[in-house]
């Protein structure tokens, strides 16, 4: 397992993986009981993981219980990250949820409870509720900073713009600064390629990438069976829904079955390269449910995709940049007087 710092804002040293605990208890109704969880997270750090990534939402707060549990004997070592914003009740209440100071203090007040620690190293606000400003967002956090609740701030599944503008005030006003966001991104959900990995690189943000398998789709296993997250928790999930989708994971197949990997290897293993030729350095979150799904992410850290195979993943699975991206790409011969070359990108792309 490799190491990098969490973007290029902090010093903070974190494995090549983040092991998403979502798996971690039963309280939706599927997931990993204790004894599976706990031989899940023993093998992660056997294998040299140290990122750790939950949330106070993930199976009502087990998650969180488990994790306490399992992090003390090497809590210091460790880099723990969790999430408020949903909150661990089912369903929530008027002043349990959402990014509001108030809920902001609760909520880490609860997690830290849960955890049995009394830091945690990353925080996350895990969504936008559309209404707290994101002054009041930063003013919390800056105050958990200095308090030693937390030791970084970062944005889940924010738009870019909104994480830009959290920075921006940051930095001006001399808080905490943002450290880091999260995104969905696999080989069949590519939109942060649009906004999001360029601004996360201009700014010198860690990236962590959440659901690099799409939801179990990338496995192949839904072309045979809906068992998994499909059928036990109907969400998260992509599904053969057009033809891109479906000639990805033909593609995926395909390359499996040429060079005797499994589908989920090959799948991650693209994932696992465009991390590694980001300009700034990028962490997939995996997510498995039991030791033999730990095993294949593992087990994709050694497989090095030829430049061939490589490539025609990244061009089956491209997705249209839009509006200005595509005006600005036909016009940029002409801003260099007709030849090539001549003026560089500002930000490197993502090969």
């Amino acid at each position: 397992m490799r190491y990098t710092t969490f973007g290029r804002r902090t010093g903070l040293r974190v494995s090549q993986y983040a092991l998403g605990t979502g798996n971690f208890g039963t309280g939706w109704g599927a997931g990993a009981e204790r004894d599976e969880a706990k031989q899940i997270f023993d093998r992660f750090v056997e294998a040299g993981g140290n990122f750790i990534d939950t949330a106070d939402a993930y199976q009502f707060g087990q998650s969180e219980e488990l994790l306490g549990e399992f992090v003390h004997a090497d809590r210091d070592d460790l880099v723990l990250a969790t999430k408020f914003t949903v909150g661990a009740k089912p369903g929530g209440t008027l002043s349990r949820t959402g990014n509001s100071r108030k809920n902001l203090r609760t909520s880490v007040e609860d997690s830290l409870r849960r955890l049995d620690t009394d830091y945690i190293d990353v925080l996350w606000v895990h969504y936008p509720d559309a209404l707290t400003p994101i002054e009041e967002i930063m003013r919390g956090l800056d105050d958990l900073v200095t308090q030693g609740k937390i030791l970084h701030a970062a944005f889940s599944n924010f738009p870019a713009w909104r994480v830009a503008h959290a920075v921006a005030l940051a930095d001006a006003a001399a808080w905490t600064p943002v450290a880091g966001i999260q995104v969905e991104y696999s080989l069949v959900e590519r939109s942060a390629d649009r906004e999001l990995l360029p601004m996360a690189q201009a700014l010198g943000l860690g990236v962590t990438l959440w659901s690099p398998l799409g939801g179990g789709l990338l496995t192949g296993k839904y072309r045979h069976s809906d068992d998994g997250r499909l059928t036990d928790l109907k969400t998260l999930v992509h599904t053969e829904s057009n033809d891109q989708k479906r000639a990805v994971v033909d593609t995926v197949v395909a390359i499996a079955d040429q060079i005797g990997r499994t589908p989920a290897q090959v799948a991650t293993a693209w994932v696992n390269e465009r991390a590694r030729r980001s300009a700034t350095p990028s962490t997939p979150i995996i997510g498995p449910r039991n030791v033999a799904q730990l095993d294949d992410y593992l087990d994709a850290l050694s497989l090095a995709l030829t430049p061939e195979q490589y490539d025609l993943l990244t061009e089956v699975s491209a997705v249209a940049l839009g509006i200005p991206h595509e005006a600005n790409a036909s016009s940029k011969n002409r801003l260099q007087g007709g030849q090539s070359g001549q003026i560089a990108d500002p930000v490197p792309p993502v090969a």
